[in-house]
């Protein structure tokens, strides 16, 4: 569990930064670490999904079109299911009640701490990585998003105080549970060759990340989630 007990640490480490330093970074420093962010997340996600792409030339066109096809019925899955719709609405529940925290308000701790539990929770990026860590032990996804909430708690502990930094207990509880229960299907995935797809769809869903946060794309990126449950299906049944 590296990659959640590193993005537990980003929390922590995010919160107490914010709580010492007197003002939030520059705009140009801001607009600097988002475009590492993207660029390594670029790297991680294609490489995830390159080193699991293997075989003949036709071998991996094969996979490469097992993998499309999957992310096409994942899209569909999750629209019916509305998981972009879900998670829109706890992000919109997020804003509001960052929007009406007041500094003295007596309800400011256990707001802080539901709201950045919900934001740092309700991510697809916070699935997929733990997914990823689970099965191989790729925890870089995973370090990726302690970032990224390292750097929001930075600006929520300004909002709520310290109470935004516990959202670091739900975040290892919730990424956890889902890494040691995928753990359990490691084995069986590797001894039947289904692994690889998984690890590949995740990849480009990680490089979906990149699109997002370098804003050059906007993707529902929560209603392809269940692509990583297609991905194996599809798999078995195309031999």
């Amino acid at each position: 569990m590296l990659g959640t007990i590193l993005n537990a640490a980003g929390i922590l480490i995010g919160g107490i930064v914010g709580l010492v330093i007197t003002r939030q970074p520059s705009p140009a420093t801001q607009f600097a670490a988002k475009g590492l962010m993207g660029v390594g997340t670029v790297f991680i996600g294609l490489r995830l999904t390159w080193l699991n792409l293997n075989g003949s030339s036709l071998q991996i066109l094969k996979q490469i079109t097992i993998i499309l096809l999957t992310l096409i019925l994942g899209k569909l899955a999750g629209r019916f299911l509305h998981l972009q719709k879900a998670s829109n609405r706890l992000g919109q529940y997020a804003r509001t009640r960052v929007a009406q925290t007041k500094p003295g308000d007596s309800q400011r701790f256990s707001d802080g701490f539901n709201t950045c539990a919900l934001l740092f929770c309700a991510g697809p990026l916070a699935i997929i990585g733990a997914v990823s860590d689970g099965l191989s032990g790729n925890w870089q996804p995973l370090a990726i998003k302690a970032v990224m909430d390292g750097l929001a708690t930075m600006g929520f502990v300004s909002i709520f105080g310290w109470g935004s930094m516990l959202s670091a207990l739900p975040v290892f509880a919730y990424q956890g549970t889902i890494t040691l229960c995928v753990q359990q299907l490691g084995p069986f995935l590797r001894d039947h060759a289904l692994l690889n797809s998984v690890n590949a769809t995740g990849g480009l869903l990680v490089f979906c990340v990149a699109l997002i946060i370098l804003e050059l794309k906007r993707i529902e990126l929560a209603d392809y989630l269940p692509s990583l449950v297609f991905a194996p299906l599809i798999t078995s049944l195309w031999r």
